[in-house]
C-alpha cells in the first residue's frame, strides 16, 4: 500500500487548499448573514451559487464520482485527501464543489442504474448542480437500521406506480431546488427472499401526493445549508413505471451499492471536521490564559491535543487502507474495513470535538465558532447510514466465522 499523492491529487490539492482560504472560509459568515435576510431560510444564500461557479471555473468539481464520464475519475484513494479538506468547512465547501450528500449518492445511483431516458432527465441536471435531490428510505414506523423493514408501498397500476408512506430525515428535501427523490418502498411486500421486496423509483418533487411535512431538526438545528431534513408523505403518488431504477426486485442492492462510497466520503470528511477542531483548539490554546498561564501549558490542554492528533493520524490511516482496497478489490473486498471505518470515525471525532467545545468554553456552545453545529453533524453520522451496532454486529458475525 502506498498513500503517497500522485501528482493529479496534489494537483488537486493545491487548488482546493488556494480554493478554501480564499473563497469557502471567507464565505462562511457571509453565508449566514445573507440566510438571515432571505424571505425563506431554506433558500440559497446568494454566495453559494457564486462558490459554485468559482469552484467549476477552477476544475473543482464532481471530484467524488470515479466515473470519467460524468465525474472527475478519481479513484478512491485519490478523492480521499481532497474529501477531507472540504470536511474542514462541511456546511458549504461540499455544495460549492457539488460534492454533497445526498446528491452524491444519488448521483452514483443514476450513473451506475439508471436507463439512458434517466440519466438524460436526471443525473445531467444534478452533475451540472442546476437541482438538487433527496433519497427516501428512512421511515418513522419501523426500525430503518434493517432495510427489509420498510413499509412504504410501490403497487402497480397497469402503467403506474402508485406510492404510499411515510419517510422522515430525508436530508436535503426542504431544498426548493430538491426536483427529485429517489424512494425505496416495497414492490413485493410478501416475496419469500427478503431482500427482493424493495424497489427503487424516482418520484418528481411536484408529483401529486406528494407533501414536504416539516423540517425535522438535528439538536435543534434545522441545517439549512444541506437543505434540512424533512418528514415527508407520499399519498398516493403515481409515477410512470418507466421511473423505476433497474429491475422490481433490486432496491435493496442497490442501497448497499450506494451506500459503501457514502460511508467512507463521510468518514474523509469527518477527518477533515477533526483537523479543524484542532487547530481552533490550538488556536485557543494559545490565545487564552487561566490561573496564571495560559491554556497551552496546562497539561490537560496538551493531553487533549496530543491524543486528538495521535487519534487523526489513526483514523487516515484506516480511510486511506480503505479506499486503497475499494479501489483494488472492490466495495465487497472492503466490506470489514469500510464497517470499521464507519464505527471508528464518528465516535473518534465526536470525542474531539467534544474536547475542543470543551476548551472553548460557553464560546464552544455558541454559534461564534462552528463547533456545535460541528459536532451536531459528527453525531448523526454515528446513526447515519446504518448504526453503529448494526456495523458492529456484522462485522463480529464475520469475524467469528473464522471459528465456526
Amino acid at each position: 500500500m502506498d498513500f503517497a499523492f500522485d501528482a493529479r491529487t496534489e494537483e488537486l490539492r493545491a487548488k482546493l487548499l488556494a480554493f478554501m482560504d480564499e473563497y469557502v472560509y471567507p464565505a462562511e459568515a457571509v453565508a449566514e448573514e445573507q440566510r438571515a435576510a432571505l424571505v425563506s431560510p431554506w433558500d440559497t444564500p446568494a454566495v453559494v451559487g457564486e462558490l459554485k461557479a468559482e469552484a467549476r471555473r477552477q476544475g473543482l468539481w464532481n471530484l467524488f464520482l470515479p466515473d470519467a464520464e460524468y465525474g472527475a475519475g478519481l479513484t478512491n484513494l485519490q478523492y480521499a485527501p481532497l474529501a477531507e479538506i472540504t470536511g474542514r468547512s462541511p456546511h458549504l465547501a461540499p455544495t460549492a464543489t457539488n460534492c454533497a450528500a445526498p446528491d452524491t449518492g444519488n448521483m452514483e445511483v443514476l450513473a451506475q442504474f439508471a436507463d439512458e431516458r434517466q440519466k438524460k432527465q436526471w443525473l445531467e441536471p444534478l452533475l451540472a448542480g442546476e437541482i438538487r435531490s433527496a433519497f427516501a428510505m428512512t421511515e418513522p414506523e419501523v426500525a430503518s437500521s434493517d432495510a427489509t423493514n420498510i413499509t412504504t408501498h410501490i403497487e402497480r397500476d397497469g402503467d403506474d406506480y402508485v406510492i404510499t408512506g411515510r419517510k422522515w430525515y430525508i436530508s436535503g428535501a426542504m431544498n426548493p431546488d430538491c426536483r427529485i427523490f429517489i424512494v425505496m418502498g416495497k414492490t413485493d411486500p410478501d416475496g419469500a427472499d427478503i431482500r427482493r421486496q424493495q424497489s427503487m423509483v424516482l418520484v418528481p418533487r411536484d408529483t401529486p401526493g406528494v407533501t414536504v411535512r416539516r423540517a425535522m431538526q438535528v439538536f435543534g438545528y434545522e441545517d439549512h445549508s444541506h437543505g434540512g431534513h424533512a418528514e415527508v408523505v407520499f399519498d398516493h403518488a403515481r409515477v410512470p413505471v418507466t421511473n423505476l431504477i433497474g429491475e422490481e426486485g433490486g432496491g435493496f442492492a442497490i442501497a448497499q451499492a450506494r451506500l459503501g462510497p457514502g460511508r467512507i466520503h463521510h468518514c474523509m470528511r469527518l477527518i477533515g471536521m477533526a483537523e479543524r477542531a484542532i487547530e481552533l483548539m490550538c488556536r485557543r490554546a494559545v490565545s487564552r490564559t487561566a490561573f496564571g498561564k495560559a491554556l497551552a501549558q496546562q497539561g490537560v490542554v496538551q493531553n487533549w491535543i496530543a491524543d486528538a492528533r495521535v487519534t487523526v493520524e489513526q483514523l487516515r490511516l484506516l480511510v486511506l487502507k480503505t479506499a486503497w482496497l475499494m479501489d483494488t478489490v472492490g466495495n465487497k473486498g472492503a466490506h470489514t474495513e469500510i464497517q470499521a471505518i464507519k464505527i471508528a470515525t464518528p465516535r473518534a471525532v465526536v470525542g474531539i470535538l467534544d474536547r475542543a467545545i470543551q476548551l472553548h468554553g460557553a464560546g464552544g456552545v455558541s454559534q461564534d465558532f462552528p463547533l456545535a453545529e460541528l459536532y451536531a453533524s459528527a453525531r448523526t453520522l454515528m446513526l447515519a447510514d446504518g448504526p453503529d451496532e448494526v456495523h458492529q454486529r456484522s462485522l463480529a458475525r464475520r469475524e467469528l466465522k473464522k471459528y465456526l
